[in-house]
């Protein structure tokens, strides 16, 4: 629990281009940071332009808005703030309305944008996909940090895809995720299986909370099956109840739960060329993993914690047996304005209760 005297007074800050810019932070009139496992992290800076009479004189002209500089944004209680987001300006937008004070917003996104640039078609041979995910982080002038994958793969291909369309489904076929923090690409399976950072709950942290379970989906095992076309015969990997990367101290995952209450059933999936047996076990044990973390998900909203991370386990307590204990943070959307202060609205997943 935060203690309510360090959350009275919200303080942000802006750098522009590694600089303190407190005249920035003067006229912002709202802030918001999201950051999400799945797709690029974004900004949106609120701008009041109480100074522009007409359009001819704006805070837009500004070469501290020009785009691509670099943005870093903090957020915290005063005296004590923390970087949530390094990232580009992408964009400029001017609100004007004869009645109200004429408004700048600021976007940008973090730098897996540049990723987002050109579609490409290209093949990779005898690598890994941490091996694939480190070369296109140096071509975009990132730094990678990968984790090892394990499985070398024969060939593989690109196909009229983004750097980022491409890196995610790569992760998602296995059960990673890449995210960018400053310069460095992050290419990692998922973190469910950790401890959790820390607690909340009701009558604490805890504004709102809109958990839900569904077997919808759910299946007891989960088959991937090839074709080597070098031997000619069919590859069969297979996942089930059991090989689950962990539990979240849980009773019963997803799978499990389903095939208890409706009978046991089984998701095929054919990935084809599949070159070894290897490569066939780590996609359906991925494939099984991200299915069954999908047996509880949520969103919520408590006072603002820059501590709340996209990539983190929390614990969510006082809601009951069924849906208190870990979860696991896919997105977290962390915004000041004066009407609320300073909160943070987040998303998890769980795969047992």
């Amino acid at each position: 629990m935060l203690d309510q005297t360090a959350t009275s007074v919200p303080e942000f800050r802006v750098k522009i281009n590694g600089s303190d810019r407190p005249e920035v932070t003067a006229v912002a009139i709202a802030v918001e940071v999201h950051q999400d496992l799945s797709a690029a992290s974004m900004f949106t800076l609120r701008l009041l332009d109480s100074g522009a009479t007409t359009l001819e004189s704006t805070l837009a002209d500004d070469d501290l808005f020009a785009p691509g500089n670099e943005v870093e944004i903090e957020m915290g209680y005063l005296g004590a703030t923390e970087t949530l987001l390094v990232g580009e300006i992408t964009g400029l937008e001017l609100e004007y309305c004869a009645d109200e004070a004429q408004t700048l917003v600021v976007r940008g996104y973090d730098r897996r944008h540049r990723l987002m640039r050109g579609r490409k078609t290209r093949s990779f041979a005898q690598v890994k996909d941490s091996d694939i995910a480190g070369q296109i982080a140096s071509d975009a002038g990132l730094s990678p940090n990968t984790e090892d994958t394990g499985v070398v793969l024969e060939y593989v291909l690109q196909n009229n895809q983004t750097d980022l369309e491409f890196l995610h489904a790569r992760a998602e076929r296995i059960g990673y995720e890449v995210f960018v923090e400053d310069r460095t690409l992050h290419f990692r399976a998922r973190q469910n299986a950790g401890a959790a950072m820390f607690t909340i709950a009701p009558d604490q942290d805890l504004i709102e909370f809109y958990p839900r379970l569904s077997t919808m989906g759910q299946v007891g095992k989960v088959a991937v099956r090839g074709w080597n076309p070098n031997d000619k015969e069919a590859i069969v990997g297979e996942a089930a109840v059991g090989d689950q990367a962990t539990e979240m101290q849980g009773d019963s995952i997803g799978p499990e739960a389903a095939d208890e209450a409706f009978g046991s059933s089984e998701a095929a999936r054919t990935q084809s060329p599949v070159f070894s047996q290897a490569e066939a076990d780590k996609i359906a044990l991925g494939r099984f993993n991200e299915m069954a973390l999908a047996y509880v998900s949520g969103e919520g909203v408590c006072i603002g914690r820059t501590d709340l991370r996209a990539g983190i386990v929390i614990d969510i307590s006082g809601l009951g047996e069924r849906f208190s204990g870990p979860y696991y943070v896919t997105s977290t959307t962390h915004s000041y304005a004066p009407s609320h202060g300073y909160r943070t609205a987040f998303t998890v997943r769980r795969n047992a209760t």
